[in-house]
């Protein structure tokens, strides 16, 4: 039994010999060794054949020294930001952007750039506090002024918006205002009547040449309404 088993090993090696024996050697058509295939870099590299985790993509781009969220420069969003709110000289542009710590050659810039483009005028907006003010306030010539050198308007805008305003249209003013306040002076006498509407007048900016003729046109018993002062 043994015997036999060792001879079918024998047979099967020498079947297996025989059969390695039949096959030909490969032969490299045009003579040498097979040449050597390029492999990409990438592919040969250990982590082309290792899966790599996903890239985690920011919320924000990345913006540019200076842009702000909306393509715009920073200090252009902060001016724009500010004529929402209100009408700006363009001094008062410049201190504002001065007081949010820009550069003063950007400062310089982006008030030249809203001056072009019109978001700036000083003419414009001195003349538009003008008409404001006398409407709302009642103010007079010298408020006025004052009011429009506070705002840091250019003195040749200031001058172009007063221009306008002539002695006429002061008084009228005036004596307007007068008429509406002598009846609350009625239960004083004539003098300190005319006393408190001169200062209440003057107050509002006021001549004193327009400042006499309104309270003498107001408290005068043909410019007074029935229902006028009557005094002591």
């Amino acid at each position: 039994m043994s015997s036999s088993g060792t001879d079918s090993t024998a047979t099967e090696s020498t079947e297996t010999k025989g059969t390695e024996s039949q096959l030909a050697p490969v032969t490299w058509l045009f003579g040498g060794s097979p040449p050597q295939l390029a492999v990409p870099e990438e592919l040969s590299s250990p982590s082309a054949s290792t899966p790599q985790p996903p890239t985690t993509v920011a919320r924000e781009q990345v913006r540019e020294p200076g842009l702000s969220r909306d393509g715009f420069e920073r200090i252009s969003t902060v001016s724009m930001n500010a004529l929402t709110r209100r009408g700006m000289s363009a001094e008062e542009m410049g201190d504002y952007l001065a007081s949010r710590e820009f550069d003063e050659g950007d400062i310089e810039l982006e008030c030249e750039r809203l001056l072009g483009v019109g978001l700036l005028d000083d003419v414009a907006l001195a003349e538009t506090l003008v008409r404001t003010l006398r409407e709302r306030k009642g103010l007079g010539k010298s408020a006025l002024t004052a009011e429009l050198r506070r705002r840091k308007l250019d003195s040749d805008a200031i001058a172009e918006a007063l221009e306008e305003l002539d002695t006429d249209d002061e008084l009228g003013r005036a004596t307007e205002i007068a008429l509406k306040r002598a009846p609350q002076l009625r239960s004083l006498d004539r003098a300190t009547a005319q006393r408190r509407l001169g200062a209440f007048l003057m107050r509002k900016g006021y001549s004193g040449s327009v400042i006499s003729a309104a309270v003498s046109a107001a408290l005068s018993p043909s410019g007074a309404s029935s229902s006028g002062p009557v005094f002591r």
